[in-house]
């Protein structure tokens, strides 16, 4: 049988976990077409989620984990668990069972059925969610694809079912400064949408703070567009325009003495606004020319095994 591997970045879920794995086995255990693999990926917790994880490997060889130094971020931990994956197909799922791991179902039987190369999740709503997070989601999706060649559905998370063909298109985006929903669309293939309703979290509080997703959105932007590269040539414009009215103005007699003052701040502020665009994307280069390590790992399920093993 087919072999789905199923990704679960975690961070301080140690309500989450056990709650996700219980779902998830029974999903694979009423299985008779397709096998899984459950790969949980400790992004530098600091609650019980590395123990809670051991338990869970212990007590079932599909459960697998991978355990990181340190906090690495949501993105790493999806690309670590797409790199340990062995299966088929590969699907990440958030553990706080806001993506319903039954749907992973429905999303096999549409590939093997469909013929598509992924099949992804939306939701229909943003109901529970706070008004202003809302507001600013539904710009975002607007601002990344008024900008970008590649377009991003609004309400897509990263819930999604991938053939082993895409899944290796994927990792074969090695960037640091990674933006997984830009890559998935970028990499292409046949993708089917579903959708779902949003749903509170199973345990627990979201580790997404407004500064965080603020923080990922202008990863995203800068990551799959370039369209700020042309403010500078846009705001070079608008100062020679402005500097050629105030000439014909100086000329006519009729220039104040705060036209000055009034030029200087115009030109000081698109100019300090030009050097920060470019400041942006010199870092990112920076960062990817560093080449460090996307993660690190301090344990692996295999590590356990052979802790167990010399016992």
């Amino acid at each position: 049988m087919e072999l789905i591997s199923v990704i679960i970045p975690c961070y301080n879920e140690e309500g989450s976990a056990p709650l996700f794995y219980e779902r998830a086995a029974k999903l694979a255990d009423g299985s008779e077409d397709v096998r899984y693999e459950f790969i949980f990926v400790d992004d530098g917790s600091t609650d019980r989620t590395a123990e809670i994880l051991r338990e869970l490997s212990r007590k079932d060889e599909r459960v697998r984990y991978i355990s990181f130094s340190r906090n690495f971020g949501k993105e790493a931990a999806m690309y670590a668990g797409f790199r340990a994956a062995r299966g088929d197909y590969a699907v990440s799922a958030d553990a706080d069972l806001q993506h319903p791991p039954e749907l992973i179902g429905e999303m096999y039987r549409a590939i093997k059925e469909e013929g598509w190369d992924c099949v992804a999740a939306r939701r229909t709503d943003r109901s529970g969610e706070p008004v202003l997070k809302r507001f600013f989601s539904a710009a975002f999706y607007k601002i990344i694809n008024s900008v970008s060649e590649t377009k991003l559905v609004s309400g897509a998370c990263d819930f999604r079912l991938m053939s082993r063909k895409m899944l290796d298109a994927v990792l074969e985006l090695s960037e640091r400064n990674r933006f997984s929903k830009g890559i998935f669309d970028w990499v292409g293939f046949r993708t089917k949408w579903i959708s779902f309703e949003n749903v509170k979290r199973a345990a627990g509080t979201s580790k997404w703070s407004f500064r965080k997703l603020l923080s990922y959105s202008m990863e995203g932007i800068l990551s799959f567009s370039t369209a700020l590269l042309a403010v500078p040539l846009f705001a070079g414009a608008l100062m020679l325009a402005a500097w050629l009215a105030l000439l014909v103005v100086y000329l006519c007699g009729g220039a104040p003495d705060s036209s000055a003052w009034l030029a200087a701040l115009l030109v000081g502020g698109i100019n300090l606004v030009c050097i920060g665009i470019v400041g942006a994307y010199v870092s990112k280069g920076y960062r990817e020319i560093k080449s460090r390590p996307l993660y690190i790992v301090r344990e692996t399920d295999e590590d356990l095994k052979k802790e167990d093993g010399n016992r």
